[in-house]
């Protein structure tokens, strides 16, 4: 699927090619918004009145150390090319970062917060990021963090940069740690009759002692399909998916092709219709059959990191989500949608983020989406 299209009404648009004319951008300009490859529209599309700032120019890998585990980049690099240059190596960045085939970057991947099905075992982007140069809202680069995974103790501001929607700073360089990537995987695809059924099937999976990759949940018109996948050596996976496939009581396993299709469509969110909005809401497993209750009919709905992440789609207003969501006491973001409210649903971590922003952008040069 391709990004959705945002209307442009910025005043401004800068493409720096290189730090300095980032930092000239950010100090010359009164409001501000980096935006990357433009993937997740709802969180790039610009207010008038603000320079958007291209983040195009400032890409390429700027150290790569394949025996320590860890790379360093420039926040405008697309991550499938990260990815290539991994892949050379064996390895990976193991949560599952999306849209990469669309022209997801890194550093639009750290803004969002967004992980793909491997958070399950793995954790999130957050549990990945080593450290970070940005841009305050004087023009000047600031560091936190490091470019090792043994880093120096003290307030880390690259873990706060996750999720934050470039709100505190325009992401320069990103450092991350990354995974040997396992040989081969294998999924078991079950079919349930109701979301209760396929609710315990997903409790007993987390309660068994499995080494599980992914667990992702798919609601269709009629029942719930629970995917498991599994990673590791070829000749092992046979034994370990009858071992899953003993404690769910049945399941057909997929491989091959097939199988890595089934999880490119997740991460890539091929199954949302063209046009359709998007809405990622945390949650845990004993909050999804509350939430399946208050979501309309018409709505698509995955449930990964084996609950953990919920995904709507869905065609009507934002506004009875965000009414459905604060009904329940939830949180959204949006991925897709109308630009100028990512965020809706009950905002938990609010006043915190509000005394953040306060202590890091007083003057408010940075654009929240």
């Amino acid at each position: 699927m391709e990004p959705h299209e945002a209307t442009m009404t910025a005043d401004v648009i800068c493409r720096p090619a290189d730090l300095d004319a980032l930092c000239a951008a950010v100090r010359d300009h009164e409001r501000v918004l980096a935006r990357g490859g433009g993937t997740k529209p709802a969180l790039s599309a610009p207010h008038a009145g603000v320079t958007i700032i291209e983040m195009s120019g400032l890409s390429g890998l700027l150290e790569y150390e394949p025996g320590e585990f860890t790379f360093t980049a420039l926040a405008g690099t697309p991550v499938r090319e990260v990815a290539a240059a991994l892949a050379i190596h064996g390895q990976y960045l193991p949560f599952d970062p999306p849209l990469v085939a669309q022209g997801a970057t890194l550093g639009g991947t750290v803004a969002a917060g967004l992980s793909g099905p491997g958070r399950y075992r793995y954790g999130g982007v957050r549990d990945f990021i080593l450290g970070v140069r940005f841009v305050n809202p004087t023009g000047e680069l600031v560091r936190s963090g490091g470019k090792v995974v043994k880093n120096a103790a003290g307030f880390d501001m690259s873990k706060l940069m996750v999720g934050s929607l470039g709100s505190f700073g325009v992401l320069a360089e990103i450092s991350f740690k990354v995974f040997p990537r396992l040989p081969a995987t294998a999924t078991l695809r079950q079919q349930h009759p109701t979301l209760e059924d396929a609710l315990e099937a997903l409790y007993r999976l987390t309660a068994a002692p499995l080494d599980l990759d992914a667990i992702d949940l798919v609601m269709e018109d009629e029942g719930a399909v629970l995917l498991t996948r599994l990673a590791g050596l070829p000749d092992a996976l046979p034994d370990r998916i009858a071992r899953v496939r003993t404690v769910l009581g049945g399941g057909e396993t997929v491989e091959g092709e097939a199988e890595l299709a089934l999880w490119d469509s997740a991460r890539a969110f091929a199954w949302i219709p063209e046009g359709w909005s998007l809405v990622k809401v945390p949650l845990t497993p004993g909050r999804i059959a509350a939430l399946e209750a208050g979501v309309a009919p018409a709505a698509l709905r995955r449930y990964s990191a084996g609950g953990q992440v919920g995904w709507l789609a869905f065609a009507d207003d934002l506004m009875a989500v965000d009414a459905m969501l604060n009904a329940a006491g939830l949180s959204g973001l949006v991925i897709f949608g109308p630009p100028g409210r990512p965020h809706i649903g009950r905002r938990n971590g609010e006043p915190f983020a509000r005394r953040l922003k306060q202590a890091l952008d007083p003057a408010g040069k940075f654009v929240e989406a």
